[in-house]
C-alpha cells in the first residue's frame, strides 16, 4: 500500500455519507462504502487490492473498531431498556429457535451448505444500525425499545456464535480464547469502574479534557488492542475481542466526548476503510451468474423478514418491531470477512451473505420509520 491507494480508499469512503445527502430517508453509511469498494477493486477498477498485507492489516484494525462500536452501541445503562428486557429477550429467543430450521431451509435452497453460518445470520441483528436510526428520528417508544432490546440480544448470542459456526473443528480453541478475552475484559470493567471513583482518577481526566490529552480515548484503544492480541494468540476471533471492549465501555459510561472521539477514529478512517476493502474482495460477478446463490440472497432476505413476523404474531407485539429488527450489519460483515480470511466460504457466497444485509438494512430502515410514525 502506498499512500495514493489510501487516497483512493479514503475517496471511495466518502461514498457513504453522499448517499446519505442525497436521499431523504435514512440510508446507513456502509452501503455505499461496500458499493465503492465493489467499483475500485478487482472487479472493475483495480485500483484497491484486498490480499496487500497492509490493507488486510489496516482493514482487521478497522473491523474491530466496527465490533467496538457496535458494542459502544448496546444501550445498557438506558433503564428503559431494562424495562423491555423481557419482551424483547422473549422476542430474541424465539427468533434463534426459528432461525435453526431456518437456517436449514437456506441451505437446501441454496445447495451451498454452512446451514449453521446461515443460522447464525438469521438470527443476528444490529443495534449499530437500529440505535443510530431511531435517535434520528427521535423515536422513543414502548415498541421501539422492544425492539432495541431485541437486538441487543441478539447481538450478544450471534457474535459469540460466529467463530464457533465457521470453524467448528476449532470449537474447543474459539472457547478457550473467547473465555479468556472475555475474562479480561471483565477484569478490565471492574478496574475501571473503581478507579472512576478515585479523586486522583477525576482530576487526571479532567486536566486530560482542559489539554487535549484524550486519555479516554486512548485507554479505551489500549484495551482493544490489548484483547485484540489476546484473541488472535489464543486462536479466537477480534470479533470477541472488539465486541468485549465495546460493551466494557457501554458498561463504564464513558463520557460523551469518548464517544465522539471514538467515532471520529472509527467512523472516520477505520471503519470506512474496513467496508471499502470487503467490497473490494467481493465477487459481484460470480453472484449475478450463480442461480443458486441469487436462490440463496433472496432466502437469507426472506427468511430474516419472515422468522421475525412470526415472531411477533405470536408474542402479540406490533409488527414494526419486527421490521426494524430485521436491520442486520456486524455479524454479516464479519460472517463474509473471516469465512474469506479463513476460506471457509467462497468469494461468491461471501457476496451472497453482503448483498442479502444490505437488503435488510432496507427493510430495517422501513420498520423505523413505521415506530417513528406510532
Amino acid at each position: 500500500m502506498d499512500f495514493g491507494t489510501l487516497t483512493v480508499i479514503v475517496l471511495a469512503g466518502l461514498a457513504g455519507p453522499l448517499l446519505g445527502v442525497a436521499g431523504t430517508r435514512f440510508v446507513p453509511v456502509m452501503i455505499g462504502e461496500i458499493a465503492a469498494g465493489i467499483l475500485v477493486g478487482p472487479a472493475v477498477l483495480g485500483a484497491v487490492d484486498p490480499g496487500d498485507a497492509t490493507t488486510a492489516f489496516l482493514a482487521d484494525v478497522g473491523f474491530a473498531m466496527l465490533m467496538l462500536t457496535v458494542g459502544m452501541h448496546l444501550p445498557l445503562r438506558d433503564p428503559r431498556l431494562l424495562g423491555a428486557l423481557r419482551d424483547g429477550g422473549r422476542l430474541a429467543a424465539l427468533v434463534c429457535l426459528l432461525a435453526v430450521p431456518a437456517g436449514f431451509a437456506a441451505a437446501v435452497l441454496a445447495g451451498t451448505g454452512h446451514a449453521a453460518v446461515y443460522a447464525v445470520l438469521l438470527a443476528s441483528g444490529s443495534a449499530a444500525v437500529l440505535l443510530p436510526a431511531l435517535q434520528e428520528t427521535r423515536t422513543e417508544s414502548r415498541a421501539a425499545m422492544t425492539a432495541m432490546a431485541q437486538v441487543t440480544v441478539a447481538d450478544v448470542l450471534t457474535i459469540l456464535a460466529v467463530p464457533i459456526v465457521l470453524q467448528p473443528a476449532r470449537v474447543g480453541h474459539a472457547l478457550l480464547g473467547g473465555l479468556l478475552v472475555v475474562a479480561v475484559a471483565i477484569a478490565l470493567t471492574f478496574a475501571g469502574h473503581r478507579a472512576a471513583t478515585a479523586e486522583r482518577v477525576h482530576r487526571l481526566r479532567r486536566r486530560s479534557k482542559q489539554r487535549r490529552w484524550a486519555l479516554d480515548l486512548r485507554l479505551s484503544l489500549l484495551a482493544l488492542f490489548l484483547l485484540a492480541w489476546l484473541a488472535q494468540k489464543s486462536g479466537t476471533s477480534v470479533l470477541i475481542a472488539g465486541f468485549a471492549a465495546g460493551v466494557m465501555v457501554a458498561l463504564l459510561g464513558g463520557p460523551h466526548r469518548l464517544s465522539v472521539q471514538t467515532r471520529g477514529v472509527a467512523d472516520g478512517f477505520f471503519v470506512p476503510l474496513y467496508f471499502v476493502v470487503l467490497g473490494a474482495g467481493l465477487d459481484v460477478g460470480g453472484l449475478a451468474a450463480s442461480p443458486e446463490l441469487l436462490a440463496l440472497v433472496a432466502a437469507l432476505t426472506l427468511l430474516n423478514v419472515a422468522i421475525r413476523l412470526v415472531s411477533v404474531a405470536l408474542l402479540r407485539q406490533p409488527a414494526a418491531i419486527a421490521l426494524a429488527a430485521s436491520a442486520q450489519l456486524g455479524v454479516p460483515a464479519a460472517v463474509a470477512s473471516l469465512g474469506l480470511a479463513e476460506h471457509v466460504i467462497s468469494a461468491s457466497v461471501a457476496t451472497a451473505i453482503v448483498t442479502a444485509a444490505l437488503l435488510s438494512l432496507a427493510v430495517g430502515t422501513a420498520g423505523v420509520e413505521r415506530l417513528a410514525r406510532g
